[in-house]
């Protein structure tokens, strides 16, 4: 992701996005998005999936915002965890779900589903990193063991890593022993500590956009994110 970061979100769905988003207006305007419902207070320490904890929590709005409950829970657990291991950053749930709206349609794409576990099957891997179609060219860093691809990158998971990000950053959220980036708790929290050491204060307005840049390289993508996170900031689907 710090190169050129393409995953599933590339240059036509952008486009198809751009097209949905407008047909929602009004959306706020506000940079950075809202952060939406509040979250209660949770034990971001307990053993296992702590994001159950949040159940209710999402159960009461994942009608309102169209996305399901275990995602919305490993969104908010994400933003939990960084609200006190890193509380000068600030990020919202609404900004993770934004991003994995335009990524996986939270962890949905091409008829992929969460388990109770947050576990996305079947795995989401995006197209070969191999310098065509506007993707940056990104030979292979794992071995092929995240993407199954010897010769390029893919970006994996409902979050959309590239392999090399990903074993740098990834952390265990769920508590079963196992950094996964196909498991929905997994990804939103490495995404949400990727985006708070890129982008610093995500309460402002310059730190929110430095992350999102950090994230995919792309001035289209970031408004995207932005209106998605908007929409769900005000309980809205988007």
């Amino acid at each position: 992701m710090s190169v050129q970061k393409v995953g599933i979100a590339a240059a036509v769905a952008i486009t198809v996005l751009l097209a949905g988003c407008s047909s929602l207006a009004p959306i706020p305007d506000d940079m950075p998005p809202g952060p939406g419902v509040p979250l209660p207070a949770i034990d971001v320490d307990a053993p296992g999936r702590a994001s159950a904890q949040l159940a209710d929590w999402a159960d009461e709005q994942s009608g309102a915002v169209g996305i399901e409950p275990v995602a919305l829970q490993a969104y908010g657990y994400a933003a939990a965890v960084l609200a006190k291991s890193k509380p000068d950053c600030g990020i919202a749930w609404t900004t993770i779900a934004g991003i994995a709206s335009v990524e996986s349609a939270h962890g949905t794409h091409r008829g992929a589903g969460i388990d109770a576990a947050g576990n996305v099957r079947p795995p989401i891997i995006g197209v070969a990193l191999d310098g065509t179609n506007n993707n940056a060219e990104i030979r292979d860093t794992d071995k092929g063991r995240l993407d199954n691809d010897t010769t390029y990158d893919r970006a994996v998971g409902p979050l959309q890593f590239i392999p090399e990000t990903w074993q740098r950053w990834g952390v265990d959220a769920n508590g079963d022993g196992v950094i996964d980036p196909q498991n929905i708790d997994d990804a939103a929290l490495t995404a949400a500590r990727y985006l708070c050491t890129r982008g610093g204060n995500l309460t402002s307005a310059d730190g929110w956009q430095r992350a999102l840049f950090a994230y995919n390289q792309s001035n289209k993508y970031m408004h995207v994110v932005r209106d998605r996170a908007a929409l769900y900031s005000i309980g809205r689907r988007a």
